[in-house]
């Protein structure tokens, strides 16, 4: 984003035969935002952000249980991620629900996790879906981020058990996943210091200098996760500003509200001031070696961002910014 653009942003790219929409108002950082970027698929389905390698594809069909006891509403349940991707360390398992569960008990008790076939305990935190087509999403992650170079094995046989009064889950599903290298992002947002250290698997292989938002329009403290890429991301103005229309090249999305790291070859001061409206600022070369090694799921911290604003959990994956105490308490639902 320009230096004079909005921080929230409303865009609509075309990504093959799918669409992206990201239609944002300019509400402050510290503001409810609604709107929501999603994939929309052939068949009017939905699921959020799309990965740049298409690592948003459906997990395999479910399968009802024909042992099913509780009656009632079903709830059908899809994840977003596909069996044999590859994620970031710090991809929380995400959920969907077609009606909102009022009860999480028999999920819980139900639904198993492994790392490289060792049972894990981690934690389900239940928040408003992010997809317009569902009720609820659930997210699992654990105390600590997935090991590196890891397979992440999820058994959810909850077909048929109850959701609550009057709901039953209506899917049986199974999830493989990938965790690739740890690939971690820390930034320095302190003025004069603008540093972006990149690492892998704990060696840090990148120092970039960046330019985050200025004082009136800060970016947020605290990590995020990638969520999606766009080469470009086009850009318009909101109503009420001076008219632009830009497509910004090597946008890497960490949030919902619009904040990206991104090119921004009009800033002349990276590394020295922060000027933006809330996203990560790069040199044209820096946001392409960055776009093109980054991977779903990778986590970006930020501190020394200007402002006390931490991420929400709800703000994209902000899964990061709660304590695992807080975490296990559930969100909208509490565990068994």
């Amino acid at each position: 984003m320009v230096i004079r653009l909005p921080r929230v942003l409303g865009a609509v790219v075309a990504v093959g035969a799918l669409a992206l929409l990201a239609a944002c108002g300019t509400a402050p950082p510290t503001a409810h935002r609604s709107a929501v970027a999603h994939e929309v698929h052939p068949g009017g389905s939905t699921s959020p952000v799309a990965s740049a390698h298409g690592s948003t594809a459906p997990s395999p069909s479910p399968s009802p249980s024909p042992s099913s006891s509780a009656t009632g509403r079903p709830v059908y349940v899809s994840l977003f991620e596909g069996d044999g991707q590859t994620y970031g360390v710090a991809m929380p398992i995400i959920a969907y629900f077609s009606v909102a569960p009022t009860s999480a008990a028999a999920f819980d008790r139900a639904v198993t996790v492994q790392v490289d076939g060792t049972p894990v305990q981690g934690a389900w935190y239940w928040e408003p879906s992010s997809r317009a087509d569902q009720a609820m999403e659930a997210h699992y992650r654990l105390a600590s981020y997935w090991p590196a170079d890891s397979t992440v094995t999820m058994q959810l046989p909850v077909a048929g058990l109850s959701a609550g009064p009057g709901l039953v889950f209506a899917d049986s599903l199974t999830l493989s996943m990938k965790i690739g290298d740890a690939q971690v992002v820390q930034i320095n947002g302190a003025p004069g210091v603008d540093s972006m250290l990149v690492y892998r698997n704990g060696t840090v292989i990148r120092t970039f200098k960046i330019s985050l938002g200025a004082a009136q329009t800060p970016t947020y403290l605290g990590t995020a996760v990638v969520m999606s890429k766009s080469n470009p991301q086009l850009m318009v103005s909101s109503p009420g500003e001076p008219y632009y229309r830009i497509e910004v090249p090597w946008s890497v999305r960490v949030t919902y509200d619009g904040e990206f790291l991104h090119d921004a070859y009009w800033n002349g001061q990276l590394g020295r001031a922060n000027l933006s409206h809330g996203c990560t600022n790069m040199a044209p070369a820096d946001a392409q070696w960055y776009y093109t090694w980054s991977q779903i799921g990778d986590p970006v911290t930020w501190t020394n961002t200007g402002t006390s604003q931490v991420l929400p959990v709800t703000d994209g994956w902000g899964d990061w910014n709660l304590t695992f105490g807080q975490y296990e308490q559930g969100g909208l639902l509490r565990p068994a």
